[in-house]
């Protein structure tokens, strides 16, 4: 399935209290499990002013679909074209 990644602006999110993220989550969680199994969520990197997530989805439009149920943004989706880490310089 594609990976896709999720950058949404949201200011002053990394000042958000671990209560404030987990309703957050449990929110994408609900909305997840009405859309069904094809599209997943695989963890978020929060900052001071954004979130990037980690989505497995079809395409793009089920990540469109998810942002838009669940009342968060999506203001750049890029599709995960490879994953590179510090084996892939090993011959």
């Amino acid at each position: 399935m594609p990976k896709f990644v999720i950058e949404r602006e949201m200011p002053g999110v990394g000042n958000l209290s671990p209560e404030q993220l987990r309703a957050a989550s449990q929110t994408s969680c609900g909305v997840l499990l009405d859309m069904g199994p094809q599209i997943q969520w695989v963890h978020s990197y929060v900052t001071g002013d954004k979130i990037y997530c980690i989505y497995n989805a079809p395409d793009e439009a089920a990540i469109k679909k998810h942002a838009q149920l669940a009342g968060f943004p999506a203001d750049r989706i890029s599709r995960v074209m490879t994953i590179i880490d510090p084996t892939t310089a090993e011959a």
